[in-house]
């Protein structure tokens, strides 16, 4: 399978600058995607200088930011003031805040206003379900299933992302997020599955050109790689 041939959405994860402005040239980025802790990672200091500056370069293509705040009462003043930002941004809103305290009637004031919020770190079917119940009639909302994270636990994801989309299937106006993939089979498992939108971070889109590559070519790669790179270290036995 070519990265062309894929039916799932890809939205970048990231918040480096110059990687966002290079992928935004790329077609095959339908939206963008980033968070307090990979914003943190990237060195950025000011929150809102760096979202309204990334949102001016990038303007045509959906873009999640997330709230910071533990209340839910401030959780929502900051989802209001992010989403004047711009019409493309998705405000992401995390299933529960940090006591486990369900943002379910937080969600539902938000989407009766009109915010578009993408609610992130979902890891259950039974979130999702949830989440559905209270984002009903949203005009526009993204759900995020940490897809990678599922895995890291020993989990099979795919049994999970299934059963979201069939909670999903009546609210076309919603769309699943496989998140935090950690290779490239994800998209392909994705794609396969019916997810609307997969997020992967700079990193693992630049292997993006290895998906379907011919394996009997890619063992030679391989071979010459290591071959090369002994001839440089000036190995000798």
């Amino acid at each position: 399978m070519k990265p062309s041939e894929l039916s799932v959405k890809l939205f970048a994860d990231g918040a480096d600058r110059d990687g966002i402005l290079e992928l935004s040239a790329n077609p095959l980025i339908k939206g963008f995607t980033t968070n307090p802790t990979l914003m943190r990672k990237a060195g950025v200091e000011d929150y809102e200088w760096f979202a309204r500056d990334i949102l001016q370069t990038v303007p045509d293509r959906p873009f999640s930011l997330e709230v910071f705040a533990d209340e839910h009462k401030e959780m929502e003043r900051q989802a209001q003031k992010i989403s004047s930002w711009g019409e493309n941004v998705y405000v992401k809103i995390p299933v529960t805040n940090t006591k486990r305290e369900p943002t379910g009637e937080l969600l539902r004031r938000l989407s009766d206003d009109g915010v578009k919020v993408n609610v992130t770190a979902l890891m259950t079917a039974r979130q999702v379900e949830q989440v559905a119940e209270s984002i009903g009639d949203a005009r526009a909302a993204y759900v995020s299933v940490f897809a990678g994270r599922v895995a890291d636990s020993g989990r099979d994801p795919i049994p999970i992302m299934q059963e979201s989309l069939a909670s999903l299937r009546d609210l076309p106006q919603v769309e699943l997020i496989w998140a935090s993939p950690r290779e490239l089979l994800n998209i392909v498992q994705a794609h396969e599955i019916g997810c609307d939108i997969i997020t992967v971070t700079h990193d693992l889109l630049k292997k993006l050109p290895t998906l379907g590559k011919d394996l009997d070519e890619f063992s030679l790669d391989t071979v010459r790689m290591f071959h090369g790179d002994a001839s440089s270290a000036g190995y000798t036995l």
